[in-house]
């Protein structure tokens, strides 16, 4: 049955028409009267609430209760108390439009548009709900899954029931302290800033360690605005969820990740090795046995991915990086993709009139295209433009692409291991785009530096359209290649890399660039605080911590007591 819901006997918004008489005075003389009548001494407004079929609570309509002798009131004074109210801002509309149908007038509508400040709190109403429950849900099954493993370790470990139960005991104190570590607020006063080991258009990368562990991460950090300004929230969102799902040895591992007022914070692990784009600007080319184990390992990391129900979009040398035993590790999901122009078809059919450049990569021989590539190459990495190289041709187009659009990015990559330059480059990111755009002609293999047939032939089965693409099958059709012969799928992370790491100490970074000091994590001046709250609501539940990060205080994180220090 329908609630009952009464009101107070002089309603608030006749209290309104009383204390201001500039509305009253706009209101019509039939409105004018409804309101003299409702404020009689003995009126009482009660009110139906006739809930929807579909249950739901905004669906809701208030309808007046019956009064045959005051009808004519009935009929104006539901339609008068939201537009009064409205107007002083004390209700709030809950959709695009609010309605209020009267028992008398069945049919006769009143409808108020909402304002987008009231659409805003409407939105961070719901996203604070739904992420608290979805939280706690999460956490449970988290904890849950947690001991079992716990249980399950100390079974195949044959353990005695005294040691198992002082495991048990150990693992509840972790617990523990974990849900204290929740409750506790993580800022930049909780981190030291030791040097700056990235950069990018958008943020930068930082080597920190965390002042009461001591212990060594990789901090990315963005700004809000420039998040905002190029429409970047979803990509951010996507990257976070990712880290927090992906929890393997083929993905970069996140432990805590925060906000302020200007900026937003991924506390990563750090992995000395750098990254590919760095590995190959040393050697030029690669071998094929080398390449082998990069490529092997790659195909794994893709594949984990797609497991989780990811494209990642944007499998580059630059985020392939590499740990302290030279193994890899794939970073940046959804970051890259859409930051950049070179990600957007319409930055580069509005620059198709441009003249072509009189530098043309057709009259070089490989190696000066090698070395005209590595000049750049870095430049563009740091750059808002990028490079198109990477990028499979269905991205371009906007006609749909699946997972398989990796895989051409793995080609493109293998193919610059074994040559020492893209098979698209170009002086332009726009001469880039069109010669990707025409593989079938660009694609080509210099003469000057032979590659054996079975990765020639690997390399076209990447780079050809997505229909005939190698791994439509599944990842399998990849790893039965004949170029991956004698490659131990099982226990590729487990034998030694194809190019040792040399690392001195955990926080050793010469297998990065020098980058000079930024002001990006100055205080935000408080003339510009509004701005930034009042779009804070789009990172909400960015904040997040892994329980892997409690460690004892000093220790060696896990993830680097593998590398050679």
């Amino acid at each position: 049955m329908a609630a009952k819901i009464k009101v107070q006997n002089k309603s608030t918004f006749v209290k309104i028409l009383n204390k201001n008489g500039k509305i009253f005075k706009a209101l019509s003389e039939q409105e004018q009267e409804t309101a003299k009548w409702a404020n009689s001494k003995d009126r009482k407004f009660l009110f139906k609430s006739y809930v929807k079929p579909c249950g739901c609570r905004i669906c809701t309509n208030f309808v007046l209760e019956r009064d045959e002798e005051h009808k004519i009131y009935y009929k104006e004074l539901g339609a008068l108390r939201n537009k009064v109210l409205y107007k002083q801002r004390l209700i709030y509309p809950v959709k695009n439009k609010v309605s209020v149908t009267m028992a008398m007038t069945a049919g006769s509508t009143t409808t108020f548009p909402m304002s987008n400040h009231t659409r805003e709190r409407v939105t961070v109403a719901k996203l604070t709900l739904e992420n608290f429950y979805s939280n706690l849900i999460l956490q449970h099954e988290e904890r849950e899954t947690r001991q079992k493993k716990l249980e399950v370790a100390m079974e195949e470990e044959g353990l005695a029931d005294e040691e198992k139960k002082l495991r048990r005991s150990q693992h509840a104190r972790k617990e523990t302290e974990f849900l204290r570590l929740k409750r506790t607020r993580l800022g930049l006063d909780d981190f030291e800033s030791l040097k700056v080991i990235g950069r990018g258009a958008f943020g930068e990368v930082r080597l920190v360690q965390k002042k009461d562990t001591g212990h060594i991460y990789a901090m990315k950090i963005l700004r809000k605005a420039d998040m905002l300004e190029k429409e970047q929230v979803a990509h951010i969102r996507a990257e976070r969820d990712i880290l927090v799902e992906a929890d393997g040895a083929w993905v970069v591992k996140m432990f805590y990740s925060f906000q302020d007022k200007r900026n937003l914070y991924l506390i990563m692990e750090f992995l000395p090795g750098g990254d590919m784009m760095t590995l190959l600007m040393k050697k030029d080319t690669l071998t094929e046995e080398e390449t082998q184990f990069y490529i092997s390992e790659t195909v794994l990391a893709i594949d984990a991915i797609h497991q989780l129900g990811f494209i990642h979009r944007d499998i580059k040398p630059d985020n392939l990086l590499l740990d302290a035993k030279g193994h890899v590790k794939l970073s940046d999901f959804g970051l890259c993709t859409g930051l950049k122009k070179a990600h957007r078809t319409e930055f580069y059919r509005n620059l198709t009139h441009n003249p072509p450049s009189d530098f043309s990569f057709q009259n070089m021989n490989s190696k000066r295209k090698a070395e005209t590539w590595k000049k750049n190459r870095r430049q563009l990495a740091y750059s808002t433009v990028g490079t198109p190289d990477y990028i499979a041709p269905e991205v371009f187009m906007q006609t749909g692409y699946n997972k398989l659009c990796d895989w051409w990015s793995l080609g493109v990559i293998m193919y610059e291991m074994l040559i020492g330059y893209p098979p698209f480059c170009s002086e332009t990111p726009q001469e880039t785009y069109r010669k990707v755009m025409n593989w079938k002609e660009t694609l080509v293999f210099p003469p000057e530096v032979p590659i054996s047939e079975k990765a020639k032939d690997l390399i076209l089965r990447f780079c050809i359209d997505s229909e005939n693409r190698i791994g439509n099958s599944g990842v399998e059709e990849i790893k039965s290649h004949p170029f991956f012969e004698g490659v131990d799928w099982g226990h590729i992370r487990e034998r030694p890399a194809a190019i040792p790491i040399e690392i001195k100490s955990i926080d050793d970074t010469s297998n990065f660039d020098d980058f000079p000091e930024s002001d990006i994590l100055q205080p935000v001046p408080n003339t510009t605080e509004p701005d930034y709250k009042s779009k804070d609501w789009v990172f909400l539940n960015y904040t997040y911590k892994r329980f892997e990060g409690l460690t004892q205080r000093g220790s060696i994180p896990t993830y680097m007591k593998a590398g050679k220090l």
